[in-house]
């Protein structure tokens, strides 16, 4: 299982871990942390040195309940880190998390390498076809609704059965347009209650139907700080126990703020696995 990322074919046969650079002053967990340019670069040069394949850069918090930010205001907070990382760090393969298609063209010409879509598609008609001529690797999410609205939008009958349905319409769609590379992103914490995203985990497995590879995104999210009574801050074990869990039901890609666990993680998981 392999994407193409600048023409470098990265295998996903052993996961990899994508580490987070917020970019939002209203991030839940590290929002307005990196407020020059040395600290944006000194955390993109830890998360490197620690084992980060991918680094993922948002400028529009996708928290419950997140403030609008407009097109432009997204793209002055963008381009210019974009631009920062890769003066400094060229061979970088930046994702942008975006769901917009202008703001993923202007990026993706600017130098990233991926397009981390938390709408996969649905909240801008345009994005498919945007991506799928870019020919970059998309990242697709369940959700619904937006990020205003997703916590109301929690009605499921079968939600492993529902998410699986969204997610072969969203790809076939995207491959109508001839979009090779996607990854599917289950969207823990996305219009989904603590119970199921928890039963989604727990059911993460079934995804591999799909033949494609799955993204994790659990990293300090309320899913584990509200259930053991305690904060993002204090989170990072509930994250390595569940990143764990995630690696062992398949998870190619570990999105984190924390690298160095999260490499540990995979280590130690594929030394458990049987050799032939």
């Amino acid at each position: 299982m392999t994407i193409n990322c600048k023409g470098n074919l990265i295998d996903l046969s052993t996961p990899k871990i994508m580490g987070i650079l917020n970019c939002t002053p209203d991030s839940f967990y590290d929002g307005g942390k990196y407020k020059n340019e040395t600290e944006i670069l000194l955390q993109v040069e830890k998360m490197m040195n620690e084992g980060a394949t991918f680094i993922d850069i948002g400028a529009y918090s996708s928290r419950p309940g997140a403030d609008f930010v407009t097109e432009e205001e997204e793209l002055q907070r963008l381009l210019p880190i974009i631009d920062l990382v890769l003066q400094h760090f060229p061979e970088t393969l930046l994702s942008v998390d975006t769901f917009r298609s202008k703001v993923a063209q202007k990026a993706i010409g600017n130098g990233a390498a991926i397009v981390n879509d938390i709408s996969a598609g649905m909240l801008d008609e345009n994005m498919l076809e945007t991506v799928a001529k870019l020919q970059v690797p998309y990242i697709m999410m369940h959700m619904k609704g937006n990020p205003q609205t997703m916590q109301s939008l929690t009605d499921y009958t079968d939600i492993v059965k529902e998410m699986t349905f969204y997610f072969s319409e969203r790809i076939n769609k995207a491959r109508s347009f001839g979009l090779n590379d996607i990854i599917i992103d289950p969207g823990f914490g996305f219009a989904k209650t603590l119970e199921q995203n928890y039963e989604v985990l727990q059911k993460l497995d079934y995804f591999n139907i799909l033949e494609l590879p799955i993204l994790v995104g659990v990293s300090r999210k309320s899913m584990i700080y509200k259930l053991l009574e305690n904060s993002p801050q204090e989170a990072l074990n509930g994250t390595s126990v569940l990143n764990t869990i995630a690696l062992q039901k398949g998870a190619k890609i570990l999105r984190v703020h924390d690298v160095k666990e999260a490499v540990e993680s995979v280590r130690l998981v594929e030394k458990l696995k049987v050799k032939s």
